[in-house]
């Protein structure tokens, strides 16, 4: 049999998340063990489309202590932060074990801490750190058709249009993974039809500084989420360099607009009355993020140059003053579904008390209602920065710290002295 190992923290999880949180509990001098079930930044290398870049210019988009190979303002390749995560780790020899699959996480019922049970034997860890990450299980709705005629799959599985048979596409979310591909197999010479529900749609570029930069001065990185409610798509990317997304546009090149997808019944879909609503209530808010940068300029004395004709609205084109409530799938050519859904966290492993009746991690800033467990990686977890390659770092130090402060309460034993 097997001895069990004995370890400070054990960290599940050898993504970012993972490599960040190595990187300050060996500052700290906690000793501690990465496992991750495939390769560093897996998801980086494997769950992405070919052509995929980081939404984020990598002068941003990093961690502190080292700067990627590639232009400052470049959007790179995600293959080539997959490269970044594992040559940070091996900066410093981050014991990071790959291959290994948690099965389990339970109480230790001899003593303290917790036995986690891998495909690489038993340990014996007094903390653990889930670090896998927001992308953990990709979610098709109930509402998916059930026709095996049509070629349905989860943006987390989509490569590149050769994939898909002949015919027309329905992408279903209007999030950045959702406007991407719809854009992409457009490019191709696909027919596409976009179900775009509510978005944030940031400006890529103002005034000369990225969006990054001005989420940054406008405390944008550091708004919390105060509700348990689906987030938002975000329309934001860093293909071609980096444009604005503008649904309208979009349009303009050929994609056809369409609400929120809200049912399929006998070869038909229907779509809800909201898609002027949506891309209205988008453009809104990019305006009061261009008057809100417009106030720090002034505020501020900077020099950076006026650029009214990113204020110049495109009119509606028909698809939004004529909205489609329902298409016939058959007679719309539509032969693949993509679905830009988003993701589900599944933390089934974890069997602690540290979830609500939803299954959602109860935590504050990552620090679990149970001991000794912590989460990292999470959207929102003590910002949105959280789950951005440098806000998880962040998160990771404050964690480590928390972490260090505890096993320095733990090795207290008091005083020799009393009081007379």
């Amino acid at each position: 049999m097997t001895a069990t190992i004995s370890i400070d923290t054990l960290v599940v999880g050898g993504g970012q998340a993972g490599v960040a949180m190595s990187e300050h509990l060996s500052n700290l001098g906690i000793d501690h063990v990465v496992l991750e079930k495939n390769r560093i930044a897996e998801a980086w290398r494997t769950r992405r489309w070919d052509s995929l870049v980081a939404n984020g210019p990598c002068w941003h988009d990093r961690f502190p202590n080292m700067e990627f190979a590639a232009d400052p303002d470049a959007f790179v390749p995600h293959e080539q932060v997959a490269e970044y995560m594992e040559a940070y780790a091996k900066k410093f020899n981050a014991p990071i074990k790959t291959g290994v699959t948690v099965l389990s996480v339970q109480h230790n019922q001899q003593g303290a801490g917790f036995v986690v049970e891998t495909t690489d034997g038993r340990y014996l860890a007094q903390r653990v750190v889930a670090a896998t990450g927001p992308f953990q299980k990709a979610v098709i709705p109930a509402i998916a058709p059930k026709d095996s005629d049509l070629y349905q799959i989860h943006s987390d599985a989509y490569r590149n249009p050769q994939q898909l048979p002949e015919g027309a596409v329905l992408v279903i979310g209007g999030g950045s993974s959702g406007v991407q591909i719809a854009d992409e197999l457009n490019r191709a010479g696909k027919k596409v039809y976009l179900s775009v529900g509510k978005h944030e749609r940031p400006p890529r570029r103002y005034r000369n500084r990225d969006n990054v930069w001005w989420l940054g001065v406008l405390g944008g990185w550091d708004m919390v989420k105060t509700d348990n409610g689906p987030l938002k798509g975000l329309a934001v990317s860093g293909a071609h360099g980096g444009v604005n997304i503008d649904f309208k546009r979009l349009a303009q090149e050929g994609i056809t607009l369409v609400g929120m997808t809200r049912s399929f019944t006998d070869k038909e879909v229907t779509f809800a009355d909201d898609l002027a609503a949506n891309v209205h209530e988008g453009e809104a808010a990019y305006i009061a993020i261009l008057d809100a940068a417009d106030a720090y300029i002034e505020r501020n004395e900077l020099d950076l140059p006026p650029e009214p004709a990113a204020r110049e609205l495109l009119p509606d084109p028909a698809c939004i003053t004529q909205p489609i409530l329902s298409l016939n799938l058959a007679q719309a050519g539509i032969s693949s579904i993509i679905w830009a859904s988003g993701f589900a966290l599944d933390f089934s492993w974890l069997d602690v008390d540290a979830f609500d009746e939803n299954g959602r991690p109860r935590h504050t800033q990552g620090i679990s209602t149970e001991p000794g467990v912590y989460f990292l990686g999470l959207p929102y977890l003590s910002g949105r920065g959280s789950s951005f390659i440098w806000g998880v770092w962040h998160d990771a130090k404050r964690i480590a710290d928390h972490i260090d402060i505890q096993r320095k309460y733990r090795e207290y034993h008091g005083t020799a002295k009393r009081l007379a």
